[in-house]
C-alpha cells in the first residue's frame, strides 16, 4: 500500500519588501506548497504582469524560433514589480514588431497560393495553344466554353452536344475529372444557350474560371508568371534576412527575460494561493513534507538570519479536505497512475488505489483475454508504442503478458488449443467452474474494498461509520453471513442458525445506523433505515453478479476463436489462412478494446466507487524550472 507522506502546515512571516527573495528561496527549496487566497493587492498586481510578460515571451519565441535554457545563477535575484512592468514594456515592443511581420508573412504565402494556382491553370490552357482572351470573346461568332466534368459523362456529354451542333475537346485530365473546351455557333435568341446549360448541368459541369491575368497571349502570361515568382521570392528572402536580423537584435536580452521570469513565477504564484499580508509584514501559508521541513528551516536560518518567522504544525480537523497529498511510486508502477488519477485523486490519509489497481486491473484483463499469440501481439504491439502513447507502453506489456499467463492456463494459442497442453483447462471445458470462479473472485474483491473502506474511515476518524454502515465492518459482515448461507443452500446443507443470525444482527446495525444518521421524523427516518439498508444488501449482490461478466468474456473469447474456425474450415487453403489471420486481427483489435473497458469498468465501479472519494488535491510545490527549450516556426 502507497500513503501519501506526512504533511506539515506552514506559515511563514517575512517582511513585504524581502516578498521576492523568500519566495525564490521557497521554489530553490522545492518542498513548499502553497496554500491559501492572496491578500496583498501588490501581489495580485505583480501575477498579472508576470502572465502578460510570460504570455508574451512564449509567443515571441514561437515566432521568432528557439534556444537552449541560459543557465540560472545560484545568486540571482527576482525582478520586482518596478523591474518586472519594464521587462512586460519591452516584451510588448518585441512582439508588437514581431506580429507585424507575421502579418507579412501572412500575406505572402497568402499570394504564393493564388500564384500556384494560376501556374496550375496556366499549365492546363497552355495544352490549347490558344489565347483564352480570343477563345472567350462574348462578341464572337462561337459559344466557347471551358470546365470540368466526370471522366465518365465524356461520351453520353458528347453525343449529346453533338446533335446540338456543339463540339466537346478534351486538353486535360486530373484523376477522374476531365479538363474540356465546348465550342458551338452562338444564337441571337440565347434559346441555343439555354440548352446548352442544360446539357452541361446534367454532365456535372463546373465552369473553370480564367483569372484575367491569364486572358491573354500565352507567352505574355508566362512572363507574368516568372516576374511575379521572382518578385514573391526576393520578397521571402528579404523577410528572412530581417527576421534573422530581428532575433540577432533581441536574442541575448529574450535570454535574459527567460530567466527573470522563471525567477519571478514563484512570486507569481504564491500571489494568487499562499501569500497575504498587511503594512511591512508579508506572510506565506502553504504545506511542507516532514521529512523536508528541516531543510527549510536551514535554509531560511543562513538566508535570512532571523528576518522570519517559521510556524509548523501538523494538520488539524479544521484542515480536512484542505491537505494535498504527496505520493510517490516506483517506476513500474507509474504508468497506472495516470488511470487511477483520472477517477481522482487520493485524499490525504486516504488508502491510494494505485497498486491495487495495477495487479486487479491486469488479473482482470487476462482471465477475458486469456491466449498466448493474442498476450505476445498485445505485448510487441505495446513496446512499439511512443509519442503522447508512450505513458501507456507499460500498461499495455502487463496486460500482454497477463493474457500469455492465462494463456498457458487455457492452453490456447491464436485460439489453436491442440498446440500446447493446457495448465489448468479451457474456458468451455467446463463454463460453470469458470461462472463460479468469477463470482468468488468477485466476492472476494469486494471484501477488499469495503477492508479498505473501513480503514480509510478510522483514518478520518469517522469510526460510527467504519463499523456500523452499510459499507463498513457491518455491511461487510452481513455480506460473509449471507454468502455463507447461500454456500449452503446450495449445497443442500442448509443456510445455517448461524450465518442467518449473524447476517440478520448485521442488518440490523446497518438500518440503525441510517436512521440515527437520516433527518425528520420518526417514520420517515424509519423508512429511510429500511430503504437505505435493503438496497446496500441489493446493491453487494447485484455488484458481485457483474463479476460474471469476467467467466462470460473468457468464453466468448473461446468462442470467436471457434467461430473463425468454422468459417475457415469451408474454404481451400488459402482461403483458409487468410480467414484465420483476418479473424485473430478482428479478435484482438475488438475484443481487445471491449475487454480492456470492461477491466476498468469494474475497476472503476465495483471497486473505487465503493470506497474511494477521490477528491484530493496534489501537492504542487513552487519551483525554480526554466524551459530547456522553447520552439516555433
Amino acid at each position: 500500500m502507497f500513503k501519501a507522506k506526512p504533511m506539515l502546515k506552514v506559515e511563514l512571516l517575512c517582511l513585504a519588501s524581502e516578498t521576492q527573495e523568500m519566495a525564490l528561496l521557497l521554489a530553490r527549496h522545492g518542498g513548499f506548497g502553497p496554500a491559501g487566497k492572496a491578500g496583498v493587492a501588490s501581489g495580485e498586481h505583480y501575477r498579472e504582469l508576470y502572465l502578460e510578460a510570460a504570455a508574451r515571451l512564449d509567443k515571441i519565441m514561437e515566432y521568432c524560433g528557439h534556444h537552449d535554457a541560459a543557465p540560472i545563477p545560484d545568486d540571482a535575484i527576482a525582478p520586482n514589480e518596478r523591474e518586472l512592468a519594464g521587462i512586460n514594456h519591452r516584451l510588448q515592443e518585441i512582439w508588437q514588431a514581431c506580429s507585424g511581420c507575421h502579418e507579412q508573412e501572412t500575406r505572402m504565402a497568402e499570394e504564393k497560393e493564388r500564384l500556384a494556382m494560376l501556374r496550375e491553370t496556366y499549365a492546363r490552357l497552355s495544352t490549347l495553344a490558344v489565347d483564352p482572351a480570343r477563345l472567350l470573346r462574348r462578341d464572337g461568332l462561337l459559344d466557347t466554353r471551358l470546365g470540368q466534368i466526370p471522366a465518365g459523362n465524356l461520351k453520353r456529354l458528347g453525343d449529346a452536344l453533338s446533335v446540338a451542333g456543339y463540339l466537346l475537346t478534351v486538353f486535360d485530365r486530373a484523376g477522374d475529372q476531365a479538363f474540356v473546351v465546348v465550342a458551338g455557333p452562338r444564337s441571337e435568341d440565347g434559346q441555343a444557350a439555354n440548352r446548352l446549360g442544360g446539357l452541361l448541368t446534367q454532365a456535372g459541369w463546373r465552369d473553370l474560371p480564367v483569372p484575367p491575368e491569364l486572358r491573354t497571349d500565352p507567352s505574355v502570361a508566362a512572363r507574368y508568371l516568372e516576374s511575379e515568382h521572382g518578385r514573391l521570392e526576393a520578397m521571402v528572402a528579404d523577410h528572412c534576412e530581417l527576421r534573422q536580423q530581428h532575433w540577432q537584435q533581441h536574442a541575448l536580452w529574450l535570454r535574459q527575460a527567460a530567466v527573470l521570469l522563471t525567477l519571478a513565477r514563484p512570486l507569481a504564484e504564491s500571489s494568487l494561493l499562499g501569500l497575504s499580508g498587511k503594512g511591512q509584514l508579508a506572510v506565506f501559508s502553504g504545506w511542507v513534507p516532514e521529512g523536508a521541513a528541516g531543510a527549510l528551516k536551514e535554509a531560511l536560518a543562513e538566508r535570512f538570519h532571523g528576518r522570519y518567522l517559521l510556524v509548523t504544525h501538523a494538520p488539524g480537523p479544521e484542515d480536512t479536505g484542505k491537505v494535498p497529498s504527496l505520493l510517490t511510486y516506483p517506476a513500474w508502477l507509474r504508468p497506472f497512475t495516470g488511470l487511477v488519477k483520472s477517477y481522482g485523486v487520493p485524499r490525504y490519509g486516504e488508502f491510494d488505489p494505485a497498486l491495487l489497481f495495477a495487479f486487479g486491473y491486469v488479473l482482470l484483463f487476462g482471465a477475458m483475454f486469456g491466449d498466448v499469440g493474442h498476450g505476445a501481439v498485445l505485448l510487441v504491439g505495446a513496446m512499439l508504442l511512443h509519442g503522447r502513447l508512450a505513458w501507456l507502453r507499460w500498461v499495455g506489456a502487463a496486460a500482454g503478458l497477463a493474457s500469455i499467463g492465462f494463456g498457458l492456463l487455457y492452453g490456447s494459442v491464436f485460439g489453436y488449443e491442440a498446440l500446447i497442453a493446457p495448465v489448468w483447462q479451457s474456458p468451455m471445458h467446463d463454463p460453470t467452474r469458470m461462472l463460479w470462479l468469477a463470482v468468488a473472485f468477485g466476492a472476494g474483491f469486494i471484501s477488499v474494498t469495503l477492508l479498505i473502506n473501513i480503514y480509510n474511515r478510522l483514518s478520518a476518524k469517522r469510526p460510527g461509520h467504519a463499523f456500523l454502515a452499510g459499507d463498513g465492518l457491518a455491511g461487510l459482515v452481513f455480506y460473509l453471513a449471507a454468502i455463507a448461507g447461500l454456500s449452503g443452500l446450495l449445497a443442500g446443507e442448509g443456510a445455517g442458525v448461524l450465518s442467518a443470525v449473524t447476517a440478520g444482527l448485521a442488518l440490523i446495525a446497518m438500518a440503525t445506523w441510517a436512521g440515527r444518521e437520516a433527518s425528520g421524523p420518526v417514520g420517515e427516518r424509519l423508512v429511510v433505515a429500511l430503504v437505505e439498508s435493503l438496497e446496500t444488501a441489493i446493491n453487494l449482490f447485484a455488484n458481485t453478479l457483474s463479476f460474471l461478466r469476467v467467466a462470460a468474456f473468457s468464453l466468448n473469447h473461446v468462442a470467436l476463436t471457434l467461430a473463425v474456425f468454422t468459417i475457415a474450415t469451408g474454404l481451400d487453403t488459402m482461403g483458409h489462412g487468410v480467414a484465420v489471420v483476418l479473424g485473430n486481427i478482428v479478435i484482438i483489435v475488438l475484443e481487445g478494446g471491449i475487454v480492456a473497458i470492461q477491466a476498468l469498468r469494474l475497476m472503476y465501479y465495483e471497486g473505487f466507487s465503493r470506497f474511494f472519494a477521490g477528491d484530493g488535491v496534489e501537492f504542487r510545490p513552487l519551483k525554480l524550472v526554466l524551459q530547456e527549450k522553447r520552439s516555433g516556426a
